[in-house]
Formats: C-alpha cells, structure tokens, sequence
C-alpha cells in the first residue's frame, strides 16, 4: 500500500469517527473511501463495518458524562441491537447486494427531518434532582430492531435513523440520546463486523488504516459535541443526514 493510500484511509477514518460520533454518518467519508481505493461495494460494505466495530471502541470512555444513569437502557436496548445486527448481517450475506439501495435515501432523509423536531427533554425533576431512567416503550424496542436490522445490512447512516428513533420515543436529551446511539450503533458494529469476519470477505489491508482514523476520531468527537450548541448541532445533524439522502438518491435512480 503507498502511502498516499494509507494517508487518505485514515483520513478519511478521522473524519469519519468525527461525523460518526457527533451526527451519525460516519459512512458518510468512510464508505467513499473504500470504494475510492478500488474495493467492490460489497466488499467496501463489509470493510467498512470492521473498520467501524474497532473505531467504535474509544466512543464509550469518551461518554462517560452523558452515558451516567443510562446503564439500563445500554443493556435493554443492546440486546435487541445485537439480535437485529446478526439478521442484517446474515442477511447480506445471503441475498445480492443493493436490496435496500432504493429505500435507504427515503429511510435517510425522514429520520433526518425527524431530528429536527424538538421534544421537551426532562432531565430533571422539579427539585432539580436527576430524573430516574423510563423504561423502554414497545416503540423503541421494535423500531431498534428495525434499525439494527438494517444497520448489519449496509451501516451508511444508520446512526442518524437510529439518533431520530431515541429522540422520538424517550425524552432524553439530544446529548444523552447521541451518547446512547453511539454504543448502541458500536454493538450493532461489532456483531455485524463478528459475522463478516467469519463468512464474508474483509479487506484487511484497507481495514487497518480505516480504523486508526476511526479510533482517533471517535475519541474526539464526543467532547466536540459537547462543545456545540445543542441547536446548532440538532441542525447541523439535520442537513448532513439530508445531503447523505440526496446522494444516496442520486446513486440509487
């Protein structure tokens, strides 16, 4: 590998373990890249998701602040993440490719719009106190599994979709949601990138400076967040999900 190759990889991981942890849409640079260094879609897909499994993995000690008190939904919700992971992944490598290549700009761009419809977040109580964790609704688990589903299938900006799910079906703040998303997406990650690994073909030459990039923008993307005005940021997540759905929809028709 030259090292102009190298260099535009882990780049490109950089970006996006940026994009990834802050908006959601780490395939957003990633995914390009991959194809830009020759690899076909299929296996750029499954590159792509073994490159995000190891870059996700210094998203949870950077979220230590937002992720407190969370720990119940982190196991709930996680394991019905893995079980829609596994059927995504399975189900890529048992059908051709490009199954949802025409549905994933409309999936996309709603649950981008759906960001940026603002509900009350009550992380306190009257006396100021923490407010104690809900519990999960009928509606969180099954369209997590949804979006777990098609997160272990092709992960181009399923943590958009999944960011719109937890804000409109809990009343957690956007940090605490985007947190949430995070690991939740790593574990969907992870168990997708276990059955790639096993069956599928990785590039791991292309793998490895990918998922540099991804390790160190991961790690800096959740203070960054925590930087940007809550409303900035809402919309900024916004936009970026809406000109990922126009491109995809441009490639798909």
């Amino acid at each position: 590998m030259s090292i102009p190759h190298f260099a535009l990889l882990t780049a490109a991981g950089v970006a996006a373990g940026l994009t990834g942890t802050v908006a959601g849409l780490a395939s957003l640079f990633s995914y390009p890249a991959l194809l830009a260094a020759g690899l076909s879609p299929t296996t750029a897909n499954v590159t792509n998701t073994v490159s995000l499994a190891i870059g996700n993995i210094t998203v949870v000690p950077s979220s230590r602040r937002e992720l407190a008190g969370q720990s119940s939904a982190v196991l709930r919700l996680g394991l019905v993440v893995v079980l829609g992971s596994a059927a995504g992944a399975a189900l890529l490598l048992a059908t051709p490719p490009g199954v949802f290549q025409r549905v994933v700009p409309f999936l996309v761009g709603g649950a981008s719009v759906a960001i940026l419809v603002r509900r009350p977040a009550r992380d306190t109580l009257g006396s100021g106190e923490p407010k104690p964790p809900e519990s999960t609704t009928w509606l969180t688990v099954l369209g997590m599994f949804a979006v777990a589903l098609y997160s272990g299938y092709f992960a181009a900006a399923s943590g958009v979709v999944m960011l719109a799910l937890l804000l409109a079906t809990t009343s957690e703040s956007l940090l605490r949601s985007n947190a949430l998303k995070n690991v939740l997406v790593g574990v969907a990650d992870l168990v997708a990138a276990a059955g790639f690994v096993l069956f599928g073909t990785v590039s791991w030459l292309n793998a490895l400076p990918l998922a540099l990039g991804l390790l160190l923008g991961s790690w800096l993307g959740p203070p960054l967040a925590r930087s940007l005005p809550t409303a900035l940021l809402r919309v900024g997540i916004a936009l970026a999900g809406l000109a990922l759905a126009v491109k995809l929809a441009v490639e798909a028709y």
